[in-house]
């Protein structure tokens, strides 16, 4: 009988820790936090403990537009791509896996990048798909307001399409480099796209052959009605929060059954979840901890952190009392 292997990511989210005032713990790193000697410790400690890949999440905007946001936490880290294409060089097996939003990128840029730092790790490249949800993302792009929830959906599956074909583009074995003839390439095996469709027009072929992994793993995180349906349809690797067994077997049901109508083998698509350890030596260590946070953690942060993820203003409502009507999910 085969052993089953349970897949474990480092997942970073904040850089001093996933907690958001993690930054106000006596012990939590300052600038550090945007030095490549800070990563590249975690990330050999990573690799040691044999993890399978590094997860680092992102947003492309500061967080200001709520009381508490540049002051008290504001959200600054560096991008994923470029710092992972550094810890690349510092590490050997585990996998590099960048968030990348496709509401404010192009295709070609994004194929580009992901198959170069395929390159330059040896087959180790991983792209987790995000559509972008702040507010203030859209408006570092020219957009007055975010797209809607399934407008922002479509164009990733679009996006997706066109990435993968660009990495297509080139056959492997296209590049050749035959000296004694002066040929670099194998033109019949390198293809223009010509792709036209709603939100891209492309006309290809990328200026980077075929990746190591042919196309880097592709990850997508998030369990709305469209999240599961682009997960289904496109993505190898699957990130969600799951809070029972239960829930978690129902949910993986559900999941197999949109991968067959794509015509996609379920054996090939894994689910990860989310889990956040706390490691103490006792109960009281425990209540110490706690108690600590709760203390870092001022009530105006979280009720600007609960009315941000909800598009509320919480501000005004009684604290002690039943949350109002949420929005549907096409508003966010």
């Amino acid at each position: 009988m085969s052993t089953r292997h349970m897949i474990l990511n480092l997942f970073f989210y904040n850089p001093q820790g996933d907690y958001r005032f993690s930054w106000r713990h006596p012990d939590a790193p300052e600038a550090e936090i945007f030095t490549l000697n800070y990563y590249a410790s975690l990330a050999r400690k990573a690799e040691a403990a044999t993890l399978d890949a590094i997860f680092v999440a992102d947003h492309i905007a500061v967080w200001d537009t709520v009381p508490s946001g540049l002051t008290h936490y504001a959200n600054a880290r560096l991008e994923p791509l470029t710092l992972l294409s550094a810890l690349a060089a510092v590490t050997e097996h585990i996998g590099l896996m960048a968030t990348a939003s496709t509401s404010y990128n192009e295709p070609y840029n994004l194929a580009r990048y992901f198959a170069s730092l395929d390159f330059l790790s040896n087959g180790r490249a991983s792209w987790n798909v995000v559509t972008s949800w702040l507010e203030e993302e859209a408006a570092n792009f020219g957009l007055e307001q975010l797209p809607r929830h399934g407008t922002r959906y479509q164009r990733a599956s679009e996006f997706i399409d066109v990435v993968t074909r660009l990495w297509d583009s080139w056959e492997d074995g296209a590049a050749i480099f035959d000296k004694a003839h002066g040929v670099f390439a194998d033109a019949g095996k390198v293809h223009h796209l010509d792709y036209q469709g709603e939100y891209f027009r492309v006309r290809g072929p990328l200026n980077v052959p075929r990746p190591p992994q042919g196309h880097p793993l592709l990850v997508q995180a998030g369990s709305s009605e469209a999240g599961k349906a682009l997960a289904a349809a496109w993505s190898d690797m699957h990130f969600v929060f799951i809070h029972s067994i239960a829930e978690g077997l129902a949910y993986r049901e559900e999941m197999n059954q949109r991968l067959r109508q794509h015509g996609r083998d379920p054996a090939h698509f894994k689910i990860i979840a989310g889990v956040l350890p706390v490691v103490v030596n006792s109960s009281e260590e425990k209540a110490a901890r706690q108690q600590l946070n709760e203390q870092l953690m001022s009530d105006q942060m979280a009720i600007d952190l609960l009315s941000s993820y909800l598009r509320m203003d919480l501000s005004t409502l009684p604290r002690d009392q039943p949350l109002p009507p949420l929005p549907d999910e096409e508003s966010f």
